[in-house]
């Protein structure tokens, strides 16, 4: 499968904003956009600021670029997220946001097993998590109420997700999940709904863009 190889800082700086795909860095001095402000990367990146704000099909796009780039998914996947969400009662942009936070990774990151989502999908793909006793490495899985996560007891050692985990109630965990601290597990209560997702997120401009 594809995967984005270049830093990942580039992505947050073209977005104009904090994506917190870095982990720990996203909450210290040495991020980015701490250092350099909003200014795109490259050397023509102060020209993209200047002129009019971006309107139409420039301003979906880059809503549908910057959630793509926070769920850290490719085009195919989003669409068909896209589709299946239009299928279903209710308003297609929530339910397409439902979607994402429902991913086993995005989950395994609001937990607070991960600093990241790109860190989340490391684990859930090299076999780390477990959801209800059974290991599940597909990042894609959607989880549902009831479903228990947890780490292989080989893995929760790893200094990665001990300094995540201690560190989690500082990043806030969302209403949908509950962790249990001393047995390092956390359990999905509910279903997120909108009010869970990032509010700066204007996913009408991903219906419109999809709707053309």
């Amino acid at each position: 499968m594809a995967r984005y190889r270049d830093a990942v800082c580039r992505l947050c700086r073209r977005e104009g904003a904090k994506l917190f795909l870095k982990g720990d860095r996203c909450y210290k001095p040495a991020c980015p956009i701490e250092k350099r402000g909003t200014q795109p990367p490259g050397q023509h990146g102060n020209s993209l600021r200047r002129g009019k704000a971006l309107v139409g099909y420039s301003q979906q796009l880059r809503e549908k670029q910057k959630v793509k780039r926070i769920y850290f998914i490719l085009e195919g996947q989003f669409r068909n997220y896209f589709d299946r969400a239009r299928k279903f009662k209710g308003i297609t942009g929530a339910t397409l946001l439902i979607f994402l936070e429902r991913r086993l990774d995005n989950a395994i990151y609001r937990a607070g097993f991960s600093t990241s989502r790109r860190q989340a999908r490391q684990l859930v793909n090299h076999g780390h998590v477990l959801v209800n006793g059974r290991k599940v490495d597909i990042p894609s899985y959607q989880v549902k109420p009831g479903d228990v996560l947890t780490i292989k007891d080989a893995s929760r050692k790893n200094s990665h997700v001990e300094g995540a985990w201690q560190t989690a109630a500082g990043r806030g965990r969302p209403s949908w999940i509950s962790a249990s601290g001393a047995e390092m597990s956390a359990t999905v209560t509910g279903l997120p709904t909108r009010e869970d997702v990032d509010r700066s997120i204007n996913e009408q401009l991903i219906v419109e863009l999809y709707s053309k």
